[in-house]
């Protein structure tokens, strides 16, 4: 079929098939490999989010062209996760394809899950004290540093409810980036296959638990070394964390797990019933 129309891309039935054999193989990492790994998606993940800042800070533009650009450039975090190699929390909730297909047990897929995030917090915090240690926050007038706030005020008092589901849309355009980015035999094919789905996400305002990983804790910096900011900015500190982490960190599982892995699974993977 692929050859019929030009296509050398993986079908969507391969492309099941890698993201399971892919799966065992992230599960079964060493743990220092592993923790290596998501510290460098981490960080991957605030470059991008540092990219994405730049351009939404300029009041020139208009909000849609502000949130589209922005939204391309914060597609340079999964590009270098995916192509340089790293280790994802929201990308590895893919590994629950190869769970419900019995390769996996459910421990394997936590432990990925519990380490891989514990390094993508390492690694974007850490990124984030380089890039305020830089002064980079200090450029265009203070600009910069303003929009982490107001990013980052805005993600603290999100409700509940709007955070999960926020971070649900996030990881079904996450993963489907991702296994699209599965599809692709060259890196100019998983530059196109991420960066689309990628920016709408970004561009529609929905929340991914590891970018807020870098925009939090670089607020909170720039907050504690300011003399004097509003009151409203009180709710950047460790509670408003924790208040966006809880929800958004639930909805990008259930949306990477269930919306994506669980629904490709049923369709591929599932065992056909016999008569």
């Amino acid at each position: 079929m692929a050859e019929l129309f030009g296509s050398d891309a993986f079908s969507p039935k391969e492309i099941a098939e890698r993201i399971e054999t892919v799966g065992v193989a992230k599960a079964r990492l060493p743990l220092l490999s592993m923790v290596m790994l998501g510290i460098l998606a981490g960080a991957f993940i605030g470059l991008g989010s540092l990219y994405y800042v730049i351009v939404v800070s300029d009041p020139t533009l208009g909000f849609a062209a502000a949130r589209v650009a922005g939204g391309v450039c914060f597609s340079l975090g999964l590009l270098l996760v995916v192509v340089a190699g790293a280790e994802l929390f929201t990308g590895n909730n893919l590994l629950v394809m190869a769970w419900a297909d019995g390769k996996l047990s459910t421990w394997e897929v936590l432990r990925n899950w519990i380490v891989v995030c514990a390094g993508n917090f390492v690694g974007a915090v850490g990124l984030a004290a380089l890039v305020f240690l830089s002064g980079h926050t200090e450029m265009n007038g203070g600009a910069i540093g303003k929009t982490y706030l107001d990013i980052a005020l805005a993600k603290c008092t999100l409700p509940f409810s709007t955070a999960f589901y926020r971070g649900v849309m996030c990881n079904v355009l996450v993963c489907m980036a991702v296994w699209m980015a599965f599809a692709g035999r060259s890196v100019t094919d998983k530059f196109i296959a991420i960066v689309f789905p990628i920016s709408a996400f970004v561009a529609a305002g929905f929340e991914h638990s590891i970018a807020n990983m870098y925009f939090i804790p670089l607020a909170m910096m720039i907050k504690a070394s300011s003399a004097a900011l509003p009151a409203a900015y009180d709710a950047i500190g460790i509670a408003g964390l924790v208040r966006n982490f809880v929800p958004v960190i639930a909805g990008n599982i259930i949306g990477g797990s269930v919306l994506v892995a669980l629904v490709y699974h049923l369709i591929y993977r599932r065992p056909a019933v016999k008569a």
